[in-house]
């Protein structure tokens, strides 16, 4: 196995570019983060790739190190990612739930194994934890999201954003916007803003869909709060409580918290594709959501023209094609609210003809209808 060194990374430094059809919808000027560039597909390759690689730093034996993850999703992902960039090995354990695509994904990356267990994540990480890494004793846990050296993975962001930004021209951001989960993201844009000099005056938007909205609960009652269960379909963003880090720097720094439907989270989907060519998970699409329909300037009424809004693109792999025409065809009801900006593509490419939200043009191609043609 190769040597280690800090400065070998299990993630990227990714674009910041300014959005000029997000900005025209915003009414502000709009840059969006592109984590959806991450090697594993995700900003999870920061903070899960932070976490291996000072395991293996610090443990006294790197080289017998095998990883361990409970997570059927992006974490999983980035852990199996991560692991082969470091020359290590991981196993990821999921529930029966779990979607093909994403097992697939996950033995595509280079996963050394991935067992199927429980019938949901906590099932899954139980039988991890008891059955699988007390068995090995070079065995690392690797948690999604709760753990001091993934929330500093994930503040690089910030560090970058503001590089990025004074190579521009531009003295830091008036605003940032991240999706919510568990948390560990927001923690790192949190942290990372600490250590800037706007980081101070910067607003934080932190946004959830309704049924995976455990940080606005929490911060509405004023302690934790466990959901009873994820009924999103983002659910990325399925963790039924949000890590306690998460909670209180979130009190500290004034964070606005706001929940969308799972509409406009589709929706934001699909007007990303239509206006940037970028694909990506509804527990992304939530943060460009709020750009169309005047939703970002109402959650955040200080922000001006001039005003400099970054979006972090969190990606994620568990999207394809049919998944935005599905959400197009459940969801489309949601343009009949869209406002007639014709300057922005996502409004002239919404669509008009049939009533489940599709225009006939292509999608005939698809399911029995393109084999009847083919055969």
């Amino acid at each position: 196995m190769g040597s280690l060194t800090p400065s070998l990374k299990p993630w990227i430094e990714t674009p910041l570019i300014e959005s000029s059809a997000l900005s025209k919808a915003a009414g502000c000027r709009i840059f969006l983060k592109l984590e959806s560039l991450q090697p594993s597909g995700s900003f999870k390759s920061r903070g899960i790739g932070a976490l291996l690689l000072h395991s293996l730093l610090t443990h006294p034996s790197p080289q017998c190190v095998h990883f361990y993850c409970s997570s059927g999703g992006n974490a999983g992902l980035a852990c199996v990612t991560a692991a082969k960039t470091l020359d290590r090995s991981a196993t990821i354990v999921v529930p029966f739930s779990t979607k093909p695509l994403m097992i697939a994904k996950l033995k595509n990356a280079g996963a050394y194994q991935v067992v199927q267990a429980g019938d949901n994540w906590q099932e899954a990480d139980t039988y991890l934890r008891e059955g699988l890494l007390k068995k090995d004793e070079g065995g690392v846990y690797v948690p999604p999201f709760d753990d001091p050296e993934i929330w500093e993975g994930h503040s690089t962001l910030v560090k970058e954003v503001s590089a990025q930004l004074r190579d521009k021209g531009e003295e830091g951001a008036d605003a940032m916007v991240c999706s919510v989960g568990g948390g560990g993201l927001l923690c790192g844009v949190l942290l990372g803003l600490e250590r800037e000099s706007w980081g101070k005056s910067c607003a934080v938007l932190a946004l959830e869909t309704k049924g995976a909205d455990s940080l606005n609960k929490a911060l509405t009652s004023g302690q934790l709060v466990t959901l009873p269960g994820i009924t999103s379909i983002a659910t990325s963003l399925g963790a039924t409580c949000v890590a306690q880090k998460a909670f209180e720097l979130a009190q500290n720094h004034g964070v606005t918290s706001s929940v969308l439907s799972d509409a406009e989270a589709a929706m934001g989907c699909w007007r990303l594709a239509d206006d940037e060519r970028i694909i990506v998970e509804a527990a992304c699409g939530l943060n460009v959501a709020v750009c169309y329909d005047g939703r970002l300037m109402k959650l955040l009424p200080e922000l001006t023209p001039q005003s400099k809004v970054v979006i972090v693109v969190c990606g994620g792999s568990n999207v394809t094609l049919q998944t935005l025409m599905t959400y197009r065809k459940e969801y489309g009801w949601i343009e009949g609210t869209t406002t007639d900006d014709q300057e922005v593509p996502s409004t002239l490419s919404a669509p008009t003809n049939g009533a489940d939200g599709f225009s006939n043009h292509w999608g005939w191609m698809d399911g029995d209808e393109w084999h009847d043609q083919h055969e």
